[in-house]
């Protein structure tokens, strides 16, 4: 039997949010950001605002400088939390099957064999955006396709507002006239080393062999032959089941108590966490670290990881900034773990500005080489030197 998987999407989510509360703001363009606050970036945003320039991620003063019109909104998170939990219940009466992201907006419903009890997939979406827009004043995007990754390229095509149904066996043919940009997965580096055989389609791409895909990707070809051709098996993970996350352990041969030792085993860490989200095609959108004391006593700390990275250099800024959070008491650490989670597919939304562009090229394509050098010669074959302090 063909899969049957909507993709439901309210565009924007905290900024709907935040509109269906204040109808005035409608009319402008919004950004969502806690005013005032030190170092303060960009929660969300409009439509207007993004075409304007702003991202997610901006510091404020730049996203206030590329749209001056804008009004500025600071971030509800639980309210959103809460709405996300009612647009879930809408939901959970046509599928045992629901994947919801994490309040924003999003979430895949695999409805395949359910048209016995609630009729053809295409009414089911149609029921759950009335729903939505009766009860919560939101208005959801929809589509309807035999995968999860089809659904969510289909469903970025209808944005702001509308639906779309790919068929089984369209797939390709749906995604060869589309840019390589807005096929999940595909990252930022990808799209140079594509552009540098002017393949800017996934239809170019999927002309091409696996065999002649990999000798300019190596392991990446892989997922690019799938992924331009619309194959992807994945499932949607029923409620409740425990997100994927990547977890890596250290435990200290004699308890540590020094920056250098410490820093060394969480290296070593983010280096295995980050070529297994590599190997899986996905990014971490937050790292965590536990410490734990030598007395008995552990210390949990978070970093969000904005936009989602599965790089090395990136993961550690962020794995290094929670550690130093934890790390707060004068007693020795007996282990050391590091937890990436909520997953997601690789950005491939280039950075805005040039030197922002040339400078994460730098870091990919330095983790790449080191990925290749271990491919071919073994993981010892090349250290960072951070690894081998003592």
């Amino acid at each position: 039997m063909d899969r049957a998987i909507i993709h439901l999407n309210v565009a924007d989510f905290a900024v709907a949010v935040e509109r269906s509360i204040d109808r005035r703001l409608q009319k402008w363009p919004l950004i969502i950001s806690p005013e005032g606050a030190a170092r303060a970036t960009v929660y969300d945003m409009s439509e207007e605002a993004y075409q304007a320039g702003v991202r997610k991620g901006m510091p404020l003063g730049r996203a206030r400088r590329c749209c001056p019109d804008a009004r500025l909104v600071p971030p509800h998170p639980a309210l959103y939390a809460q709405v996300m939990q009612a647009f879930i219940r809408q939901a959970r009466p046509y599928s045992p099957l629901i994947e919801p992201g994490e309040a924003d907006g999003h979430l895949f419903m695999d409805v395949t064999g359910t048209s016995r009890l609630f009729g053809p997939p295409v009414d089911v979406a149609w029921r759950l955006r009335r729903q939505a827009r009766a009860d919560l004043r939101l208005a959801p995007i929809w589509a309807l396709a035999p995968n999860k990754l089809v659904a969510k390229v289909a469903t970025r095509l209808v944005k702001p507002d509308g639906e779309y149904i790919v068929g089984a066996g369209e797939e390709e043919a749906f995604l060869a006239p589309l840019p390589l940009g807005v096929v999940p997965g595909i990252e930022r580096d990808d799209l140079v080393r594509l552009g540098d055989f002017n393949f800017t389609r996934a239809g170019q791409v999927a002309g091409m062999r696996l065999e002649e895909l990999q000798v300019p990707f190596g392991r990446r070809a892989g997922y690019l032959y799938e992924a331009v051709r619309g194959i992807d098996s994945s499932p949607v993970r029923p409620l409740g089941e425990r997100p994927p996350r990547i977890v890596r352990q250290h435990t200290f041969d004699e308890d540590a108590h020094g920056p250098a030792a410490l820093e060394s085993a969480l290296y070593t860490l983010v280096e295995q966490a980050g070529r297994r989200l590599r190997d899986r095609c996905l990014a971490a959108r937050r790292v965590t670290v536990r410490l734990g004391y030598s007395d008995g006593l552990d210390r949990i700390r978070q970093r969000a990881l904005r936009p989602a990275t599965a790089n090395d250099l990136t993961l550690f800024a962020g794995a290094r900034a929670a550690l130093y959070l934890a790390w707060q008491r004068r007693v020795r650490i007996r282990y050391l773990d590091l937890i990436c989670d909520r997953l997601t597919f690789p950005p491939a939304q280039r950075a805005l500005f040039p030197e922002d562009r040339q400078h994460s090229h730098r870091r990919t394509q330095l983790v790449a080489a080191m990925d290749a050098i271990r491919d071919r010669f073994g993981t010892a074959a090349i250290k960072v030197g951070r690894t081998l302090a003592a």
